[in-house]
């Protein structure tokens, strides 16, 4: 665990006596499927939102991870702390920008020290089901299972956060600024992006065993009748 623990700290984690001053270097977005959605429309939300992150903001991609009881997660990681506050006026301008509908305390998301918001992997007490980071590619597939029955390999999570990089500060800065009102930032965003490195790219299962084979992973299936 010492090198994913690294990985998770050289992203998210801030200093102790940074965290004490009430600074954090990490801004979660949680998405859970509402009454209305069809299966994957949580997950339709979430691409939207990690499209424009990337192509509007010109920010770098963010983690995506399955929570274990229920929802999808975006993890932006800040190369520099800044005061929490500030970071909940960020998680509610991009939900105002890009997921007008939903409300970010009732949807689950939170900025804080990333002590408190318990990092993945992590097993959900309540579900039985683990939370991990995954492969933005394969992300449609967990709709509607969106856990793990077992705790995910440690060299997976490991190859997925090596890859992310941290928000510098002038690109927060950047982003905050067009996402105040009076801005540059459209005022809705449509799921129509789909470059290479980017959410929308629908996976096969022949996809999904070539990824899983190059982490050294042998998969095995279960089919439902």
């Amino acid at each position: 665990m010492q090198k994913l623990n690294t990985e998770l700290k050289r992203l998210y984690l801030a200093t102790p006596e940074a965290a004490a001053a009430g600074l954090t270097r990490v801004i979660s977005l949680a998405f859970r499927r509402l009454p209305e959605d069809a299966e994957d429309g949580h997950w339709e939300r979430l691409c939207v939102m990690a499209n424009a992150l990337q192509t509007e903001l010109q920010l770098p991609a963010p983690a995506v991870s399955i929570s274990g009881d229920g929802a999808y997660g975006l993890w932006l990681s800040l190369a520099q702390p800044v005061p929490l506050a500030q970071a909940r006026e960020f998680a509610g301008l991009l939900w105002n920008a890009y997921c007008p509908a939903l409300k970010p305390a009732a949807n689950g998301s939170a900025s804080a020290p990333a002590s408190a918001l318990a990092l993945p992997p992590r097993l959900d007490p309540a579900s039985g089901k683990w939370a991990a980071f995954i492969n933005p590619g394969l992300g449609a597939s967990f709709a509607g299972d969106e856990g793990l029955e077992m705790q995910p390999p440690e060299a997976g999570q490991l190859a997925l956060l090596e890859r992310l990089e941290s928000i510098a500060p002038e690109q927060f800065a950047s982003a905050l600024a067009r996402l105040q009102p009076g801005g540059e930032t459209a005022a809705h965003a449509t799921p129509a992006v789909t470059q290479e490195g980017l959410l929308l790219k629908d996976a096969t299962l022949e996809d999904i065993v070539n990824f899983l084979h190059t982490k050294n992973i042998e998969p095995t299936f279960r089919f439902l009748k």
